[in-house]
This record gives structure tokens, C-alpha cells and sequence, in this order.
């Protein structure tokens, strides 16, 4: 019986995880479920059912594990404890400062209802958290960085969305090209954020906002831009179109370390991500981590999870025996 995955919010992130799903044959979409006229959500597989966000709980014994793909600036942060009550969810919540606070509303959300729950599910927070915890095991004597881009952030993006005056909008995080190479070249420099990436913000305003004000709570907004060299231009609709339709990410997880009697040998570890579709390689993240938090629960694993407390095992379709034999 294959686990039926429920996909709560249907923008570009639902969409690619109703995608993946399609390339799973262990899962399957059982549901959508959107605060938009469920009429006017059109999925790509007419079979999907898509529901009002408000009936989700009725169908508590009809989904196995529910994913969410809300924003994590206003939507994760409440929706996330609130389904774990109802369902094992997982969810990419990417506000890295924000997360010990996040996983302790989910973990005593989840463990009260006896529910499975995984956060932070996604490429960071997600796999270059796994790779900056490798790293830094295998060469305690040195020093990770992690560069973004250049790519669109959905979440920074839909922050910037949320704004008064905003119709729409995009953001580019961009690595600075010098600490980069500084970095790949063996050296260890202390960099703050902003000397490792600066941010450029395109923005369909409203024809009566005002600009100035967009502009400055954009360069000012805690935990998304204030802690970095920001840039914000304010096109039209039709170059937003042109210009800005894809959705490309990626980055660079390094770390530089040194072995040796006296420290003599450098040693780099490098873990690179290019993506053409930042939100359907996200999607296919939380799929794989769906499948695990579906077997937790099946072993009364109740609670809330990160990428650091799952076994890698659990994220694949095939079974362990198969894995030693042809992967290990």
C-alpha cells in the first residue's frame, strides 16, 4: 500500500512536491489542500483531489503524512504546531535563528498528540546542514563556510511578498566572488554575512505604494536582510515576467581544515548544490523525509525531528540489505 502524502499550500513548492511524488512508487499525492478557491487550483494530476485548508482536519485518518509548504516568515511557524496535532507533517521552515524555537512548538505539539514531526527539511536547512556536520566531525581542526548562489530564495522572496505595497517580488543571494576564492584556496578568514554574500531584491510595487518605504523595510527586516549589503529595484510586472520566471539556487558548503603532526597538510571538503528549480529540489528533499517520518511513526517515534536525528536508511525506498549491497 503505497503512503498517502497530503501537500498543505499549492504554490510553487506544492507543486514540486506533488512532482516528485510522481517519481516515487512507494507514495502518492492523496490530497491538496489550499486557502484559495480549491476551484481555481488546477494540480498537475487531475486525480488529486484539492480541498479547502479549513476541512483539513476531517481528513486526519485519510492522510499519512502531510507536507507542509507554507512560508516559514508567517505561515510555518503557526500552521506547522497546529497539524502536528492532527497529522505527522514535515516542513522546510528555513529561518535558521529561529529554528531551536520552532522545533520546541512542533516537538511539544507532536509528542502530545503522539505524532511524528521533521522540520527544517530542505538543501539549508536540510543537506548542507548534514554536510557542515560531517565535515566539521572528520576535520575538527578548521573552519566551514557555506555560500549561497547566486539563486532566488523562496522564503526571503515571499517575506519581501508579504510586504504592504509589494504585488510581487524576487531575491538573488549572491556569494562575494573574493571570499569564495579566499576560502577554496585553503585560507580560514573570520566573514561576517555580510562580507560573504550581498542581497539584490527586484520588486513589483503597487502603482500607489510608496517605494521609499518598500525599500526600507526591505534593507531593514531582521534575520532576512538587515545583516547584509542589499540592493532593491523596482521594475514592472512585465519585466518580472521576462527577466525573473525561473526559480534557480544553489551554493557551496567547504570546509578547510588541517592534519598533520604540526598541521602541515590542508584539507578541503567541498559539497556543491546547482539546482535549475530551487523549489521542485526542496520538494523532492521533503518527499524522501516524508518516507522516514512514515516509518518513525510506524515505530511510535513521536516528536519533532531534523535532518541530524533521522538515519539516512529511512529516506529510501529500498531496503537495507539492498543499500549495503550496492551503495555502501
Amino acid at each position: 500500500m503505497k503512503t498517502r502524502i497530503g501537500i498543505y499550500g499549492y504554490g510553487n513548492l506544492g507543486r514540486g512536491v506533488e512532482l516528485a511524488l510522481s517519481k516515487t512508487p512507494d507514495m502518492e499525492a492523496a490530497a491538496i489542500f489550499t486557502r484559495r478557491n480549491p476551484e481555481a487550483v488546477k494540480p498537475v494530476s487531475s486525480d488529486v483531489p484539492v480541498l479547502p485548508a479549513q476541512d483539513v482536519a476531517s481528513y486526519a485518518d485519510q492522510i499519512d503524512v502531510m507536507i507542509l509548504c507554507g512560508g516559514s516568515a508567517f505561515d510555518l511557524p503557526e500552521q506547522t504546531p497546529q497539524l502536528a496535532s492532527l497529522f505527522h507533517v514535515v516542513d522546510s521552515f528555513d529561518n535558521h535563528s529561529r529554528i531551536p524555537e520552532h522545533f520546541a512548538t512542533v516537538d511539544a505539539a507532536a509528542k502530545k498528540a503522539g505524532k511524528t514531526a521533521a522540520i527544517s527539511i530542505g538543501w539549508d536547512p536540510g543537506m548542507f546542514s548534514l554536510n557542515r556536520l560531517l565535515a566539521a566531525s572528520i576535520l575538527p581542526d578548521g573552519q566551514d563556510y557555506t555560500f549561497w548562489g547566486r539563486g532566488v530564495s523562496q522564503g526571503h522572496s515571499d517575506a519581501v511578498r508579504r510586504l504592504d505595497g509589494v504585488l510581487d517580488a524576487r531575491q538573488y543571494t549572491i556569494p562575494c566572488e573574493d571570499a569564495l576564492a579566499a576560502v577554496r584556496a585553503g585560507e580560514t578568514p573570520e566573514l561576517t554575512a555580510r562580507q560573504k554574500h550581498t542581497r539584490e531584491v527586484f520588486v513589483v510595487a503597487a502603482p500607489d505604494a510608496d517605494q521609499a518605504r518598500i525599500e526600507r523595510e526591505i534593507v531593514t527586516m531582521p534575520a532576512y536582510f538587515d545583516a547584509y549589503d542589499t540592493t532593491v529595484h523596482f521594475i514592472s510586472q512585465e519585466e518580472m515576467k521576462r527577466d525573473h520566471a525561473g526559480l534557480p539556487h544553489g551554493g557551496f558548503v567547504i570546509r578547510s581544515g588541517r592534519t598533520g603532526e604540526n598541521n602541515e597538510h590542508s584539507q578541503i571538503i567541498e559539497y556543491r548544490l546547482n539546482l535549475d528549480s530551487n523549489p521542485e529540489f526542496t520538494a523532492s528533499v521533503l518527499v524522501a523525509y516524508a518516507r522516514a517520518v512514515h516509518r518513525l511513526a510506524a515505530e511510535n517515534r513521536s516528536g519533532c525531528f531534523t535532518v541530524f536525528d533521522i538515519p539516512p536508511a529511512l529516506l529510501s525506498p529500498l531496503p537495507v540489505e539492498e543499500l549495503r549491497a550496492k551503495m555502501l
